[in-house]
């Protein structure tokens, strides 16, 4: 879709980019040491723990296991998914297309980071919001601010955050919306410099 909408060359520079800021932002948490601030509750998980003692496991006690599990992190995170959705719904559903584009436009400095800004509380995947990106481009807003919304609504939206909130402290989810909003307004002011 990506290739569709702007060529191979942004494809792979907008995947490209991607990458080195998942990359990135991944070392630099890693250096911080910020382990402290994961969820209690993830540490007591048993993942991987061997049943030879116990004999073999079959089918259908793997799929009870299986289920058992799925049900209680949706037990515990339900409610902020549902949040999430009904935020992300009326972002999309109240907001003018005509307006974003005046805001967003190419003569606005300001473009990358209010751009970043709108597509934190929206909800959707890569493909979802393509179509929007697509418009937006026809409405005047430049090559770079329209990546930068797509990055914000991919990788820092609001819903995730709230669902992040379930395993992670606030203190590490801050250093990583820091670092990955620093790498996205970089990218945003880049590709509207070069393109």
């Amino acid at each position: 879709m990506l290739i569709g909408l702007f060529g191979w060359k942004v494809a792979l520079i907008y995947v490209g980019t991607g990458l080195i800021i998942a990359i990135l932002a991944g070392w630099i948490l890693g250096k911080l040491g910020l382990e402290k601030y994961v969820a209690e509750w993830v540490y007591e998980v048993k993942a991987g723990h061997s049943n030879d003692e116990e004999g073999r496991v079959h089918f259908q006690e793997r799929i009870r296991s299986g289920y058992d599990a799925v049900m209680e992190i949706v037990g515990k995170i339900w409610i902020y998914i549902l949040i999430g959705i009904a935020v992300g719904a009326g972002a999309h559903g109240y907001v003018p297309e005509n307006f974003l584009g005046s805001l967003l436009g190419n003569q606005n400095w300001y473009g990358v980071p209010v751009a970043i800004l709108l597509g934190v509380p929206m909800y959707s995947n890569a493909a979802g919001i393509i179509p929007i990106v697509s418009v937006l481009l026809e409405k005047g807003v430049s090559l770079g601010t329209a990546l930068a919304f797509m990055m914000s609504v991919i990788a820092l939206s609001l819903p995730e955050i709230i669902i992040l909130k379930k395993v992670l402290k606030w203190q590490l989810i801050s250093v990583f919306v820091g670092i990955v909003t620093v790498g996205i307004l970089i990218v945003g002011f880049v590709f509207n410099h070069v393109m």
